[in-house]
């Protein structure tokens, strides 16, 4: 079992290995989990975690994609809004993040431009510093039954999704050559890139194998083409954009 202690940023929205994750940090604690960041030589990887929080538990006026910095308070504790037990505030599997681009504004705060690595599952949270720093265990991803058979029926589905959801001709979607064959790699990106509440990129997330993942999006992807079908005036293709998440 491997375990590491991490600086934590809990998100409303779900990081997948293999991913970018664009930040614009301008609460204090995070400023400071940046400033610590910055101390890692630049050929070390300068690694956080990242959780999901749980519906209900952040009390702060931010949302994913809705930056608020007018009205966040300057300064806050590193658990304020999460709770006397903060561990009990987040989904219990998250996603280490390599942050690739850390770079500060003038007024203090920060863009940071990561990338997913490794899936953890976290053991617990510690929030005596400027930041929340957790124990956690990385887990492996095991490929399951059928997996490679698995992610070409969701490339296919997929690509039926795109069409319905942006209204393309066939002419303009991706072609297989520039999708990935990884089966892991393909659970990721479609986890990721289909329009999905929180909850469910959860439930992709901490799935025990890549086939359980791929067999649940290959269900998902059938149910939410079948919807967009029948609904021709769903201005989907504006969910396509993701936002940058603010803290």
């Amino acid at each position: 079992m491997t375990t590491a202690r991490l600086p934590l940023f809990p998100l409303n929205a779900v990081l997948f290995p293999g991913l970018v994750l664009p930040l614009n940090v301008f609460e204090e604690r995070y400023r400071a989990m940046m400033r610590e960041l910055l101390k890692t030589d630049e050929d070390e990887p300068r690694r956080f975690a990242v959780v999901a929080i749980r519906d209900g538990h952040e009390t702060a006026p931010t949302g994913a994609g809705m930056p608020d910095a007018v009205n966040v308070p300057a300064e806050r504790g590193p658990a304020d809004g999460f709770g006397p037990d903060p561990v009990q505030a987040f989904h219990q599997v998250g996603c280490i993040a390599d942050a690739a681009k850390i770079r500060e504004r003038q007024d203090g705060s920060f863009e940071v431009l990561a990338t997913g690595t490794t899936r953890v599952k976290l053991l617990s949270v510690e929030a005596s510093g400027p930041f929340l720093t957790a124990e956690l265990e990385e887990l492996d991803e095991e490929p399951g039954e059928e997996a490679g058979a698995l992610a070409e029926g969701v490339l296919r589905a997929f690509r039926s999704y795109q069409k319905r959801l942006a209204g393309a001709s066939e002419r303009s979607l991706t072609t297989g050559a520039d999708l990935p064959d990884d089966p892991s790699v393909v659970s990721y990106l479609v986890a990721a890139a289909a329009v999905l509440d929180v909850p469910t990129r959860q439930r992709l997330l901490q799935a025990p194998d890549t086939a359980t993942r791929l067999r649940e999006e290959l269900t998902l992807l059938r149910a939410e083409t079948a919807v967009i079908r029948h609904l021709p005036s769903l201005p989907a293709v504006d969910l396509t954009r993701a936002p940058t998440n603010p803290n």
